[in-house]
């Protein structure tokens, strides 16, 4: 079988994938699943199996598959909206989504020999990864043997491939490159060590290997792919594997937390109709003009962060991978811009509701537990984008970091 092979017919799937309407209609049509899911998802710190058949079968993990292989090859405009739509329901699971989701991208863009091994004979393949160089890859005949411990691997038990970063070294043992290589899930060992405040449910656990052969195919070069460089053969009918490799791994980690934003707000406003405000002559909280104004402010930072969320969205899906250094580094403040105003709205939105949001029986604690985990992951440090975006405004040249 060649990595030409059209796997659409078999795979059920129409050649032209679902349009983008019909893929968030098909999210919000797993929201009340993913409702009566979410508190079991926290407390067995894993989605429950029928939640990822149904996400499996409503198509959101081929939302970034190439369309020769069955999937439905839309944008990240598409998965951002999935995403979000998902998140207003369960952020862990409309993060293990999307993280699938972009690492089957991110698969992507490896040798066509590559994608042929992940997509060719399962155009379901779940790729889960980490980018943080945490392995050593040491040269041998044909590849590297790879070994190394990377934490955080959002949805771990339900991949069947992973995408992990390592240092490689030549025979006398001195760093040639940093690169992304593809292994297969059943060759890594899960270590349990996710345990955590928020976020349970998406199962981040430690992959380790132990000098796992990985052939050369299956490396990708991390310096030449943030550059826009890859190793897939370009196809001009597949412009989604030319988008910059920063933007688009950075970028969607806001979805979620769109979601998440949402959900309080929605919880928030409508517990205000009727519930009284505590020790004041308000029967309810929404005859209480701070509250009025609370609710306000916090609308108005999801707002400000959906803005510039889709804002930066577009800009990446428009570039067609030609997206120039000073606007990759505003598309990465962005989006820990946004990610700090939905953090803070929904506190403000926790201020507003009360002691009561932190009650085991009351979606609001999960929904500032998870949103508060989401937002300080590496990719949406604020400083770190304000700082590269800053330096590119004053023309200085000194990369702050490869993920832009």
């Amino acid at each position: 079988m060649t990595a030409n092979t059209d796997h659409r017919e078999t795979a059920g799937i129409p050649a032209e994938g679902a349009a983008r309407e019909e893929l968030v209609e098909r999210a919000a049509a797993l929201r009340p699943l993913l409702r009566a899911q979410a508190a079991r998802a926290d407390e067995e710190r894993v989605i429950a199996p029928e939640v990822m058949e149904a996400l499996s079968e409503a198509g959101i993990f081929r939302l970034l598959t190439p369309r020769r292989f069955g999937g439905h090859e839309t944008d990240l405009r598409t998965l951002t909206e999935v995403s979000e739509t998902l998140g207003e329901a369960d952020g862990a699971t409309a993060w293990t989504a999307m993280i699938i989701s972009v690492t089957n991208w991110l698969a992507s863009l490896f040798s066509d020999e590559a994608q042929e091994d992940v997509f060719g004979a399962d155009p379901d393949a779940r790729v889960t990864g980490v980018a943080a160089p945490t392995g050593v890859g040491c040269r041998v005949p044909g590849g590297w043997s790879v070994s190394g411990k990377w934490a955080y691997n959002s949805g771990a038990p339900h991949a069947t491939w992973a995408a992990v970063g390592a240092l490689l070294q030549d025979e006398q043992g001195g760093v040639v490159d940093q690169a992304l290589v593809l292994i297969p899930a059943a060759e890594l060992t899960i270590e349990d060590t996710w345990h955590t405040a928020g976020m349970r449910g998406t199962a981040s656990n430690t992959l380790i290997s132990r000098d796992v052969f990985v052939p050369e195919h299956r490396v990708l070069s991390v310096p030449a792919a943030s550059q826009g460089v890859y190793s897939r053969s370009f196809r001009k009918d597949e412009p989604l594997y030319s988008s910059m490799f920063g933007s688009m791994l950075l970028l969607c980690l806001t979805g979620p937390l769109l979601g998440l934003g949402t959900a309080a707000l929605n919880t928030v406003t409508s517990a205000a109709l009727d519930k009284p405000l505590s020790f004041t002559v308000h029967g309810r909280q929404a005859d209480s003009v701070g509250v009025q104004m609370q609710l306000a402010e916090a609308a108005l930072r999801l707002r400000t962060a959906r803005l510039h969320v889709y804002d930066a969205v577009d800009q990446v899906d428009r570039s067609g991978g030609s997206l120039e250094y000073e606007a990759r580094t505003q598309v990465r403040a962005q989006a820990g811009y946004a990610a700090q105003n939905i953090i803070d709205a929904i506190g403000t939105l926790l201020n507003v509701h009360g002691a009561g949001a932190f009650a085991d029986s009351n979606p609001l604690q999960r929904i500032w537990r998870d949103a508060n985990v989401a937002a300080r992951h590496a990719g949406l440090v604020p400083a770190v984008g304000f700082e590269a975006y800053g330096k590119s405004l004053l023309g200085i040249a000194e990369p702050v970091t490869l993920m832009v």
